[in-house]
């Protein structure tokens, strides 16, 4: 068994007791399959109150790349392809998924992470003034994530402003929140779930990275804006005859305030590692103010801390160093973050 610390990623754990409970509880109740039954109902109701967006239609899928595989297939034409900055998820680390899923990732320049309203409105209009555009890949969705991947946050400003783009060409908007709960316990933080429910035509509440054993719920704030999105998720394999699992875990997520505090542990872990590494003369690579810090390691620092500290890999520099990520999650214990102080 490895007892390093383990900073590796924000998805180590199992669940949040709250949900491990209402799993229990409800274990041997007997109910339907496919997300139909009431703990999934329940959940719906609640999310949709929390979203301020009364009308949306919800469902639950498995992980995040399975989300984003199925939502951005069912909400493109063949012709089209998805638009996303080049650091994003899609185009770094889901293996291809969207292009297996027969579309292509268009990349666009990013800032911290960040794909910008300019950037978009350039892709769109380089296509439409282009004379050999049907021999092309129509732009004909955007995608982002909040937080990005290099954990830098999106404001209410920047999101109005990438909305409006989207709303003037006729292109949804699409939302990845695989770890939305940390941004959401962020302070920097100044967009809530009702400002992303108005602006984006699809997004996603992320469980798997924020307290669920797994799960991730889909919100379209509009009613029946992707018809048949039932059978396109099963069609995908995508969906879950126990669905009451996802349910359950939602609902539990969205009592009593649960998904809106589940974050503040990890915002707070990674600001005190933060402030240690900047005290003790370290690198930081991207400014990131939510769970994820980017730590600047020469190999023999690298080596030497990996004896006490599993941290993740992000990537190697030019100069020969190496980008490593520390990631803390809603689990993170106070012994630990100053376990890993003591060794850095």
């Amino acid at each position: 068994m490895d007892d390093r610390l383990c900073f590796f990623s924000d998805y180590m754990e199992g669940a949040h007791p709250d949900i491990l409970r209402r799993l229990a509880e409800t274990n041997m109740a007997q109910s339907v399959g496919y997300g139909l039954d009431e703990y999934s109902e329940s959940a719906r109701a609640r999310i949709r109150a929390a979203c301020d967006a009364p009308e949306a239609d919800i469902f639950f899928l498995a992980g995040g790349t399975q989300t984003n595989a199925v939502m951005i297939d069912a909400m493109l034409r063949p012709y089209q392809g998805v638009v996303a900055a080049e650091t994003g998820h899609i185009a770094t680390h889901e293996a291809g998924a969207v292009e297996y899923g027969g579309h292509r990732v268009i990349t666009v320049p990013q800032t911290d992470g960040r794909l910008t309203a300019a950037a978009v409105e350039d892709c769109v209009r380089r296509w439409e003034r282009d004379d050999n555009r049907e021999h092309m890949v129509m732009p004909g969705l955007v995608y982002i994530s909040q937080p990005t991947e290099l954990g830098t946050l999106y404001s209410l400003a920047a999101l109005k402003e990438l909305s409006a783009v989207c709303r003037a060409h006729g292109i949804p908007l699409y939302l990845d929140g695989a770890r939305l709960a940390y941004a959401l316990a962020c302070p920097e933080n100044d967009a809530g779930l009702s400002d992303i429910a108005a602006l984006c035509d699809a997004f996603y509440i992320g469980g798997t990275k924020c307290g669920a054993l797994f799960g991730e719920a889909v919100v379209i704030p509009r009613h029946d804006f992707i018809p048949h999105l039932f059978t396109i998720i099963k069609q995908h394999g995508a969906l879950l005859a126990k669905g009451r699992v996802a349910g359950v875990q939602f609902d539990a997520l969205f009592t009593d305030g649960l998904y809106a505090a589940i974050g503040r542990t990890a915002i707070d872990a990674a600001d005190r590692i933060r402030s240690a590494l900047r005290d003790k003369g370290y690198e930081l690579a991207f400014a990131s103010p939510t769970n994820q810090i980017f730590v600047v390691l020469d190999d023999a620092k690298c080596e030497a801390l990996n004896e006490h500290a599993r941290l993740g890999f992000w990537e190697r520099r030019d100069d020969g160093r190496v980008v490593m990520r520390i990631a803390t999650s809603w689990a993170t214990r106070d012994e630990d973050v100053e376990a890993l102080i003591a060794c850095l």
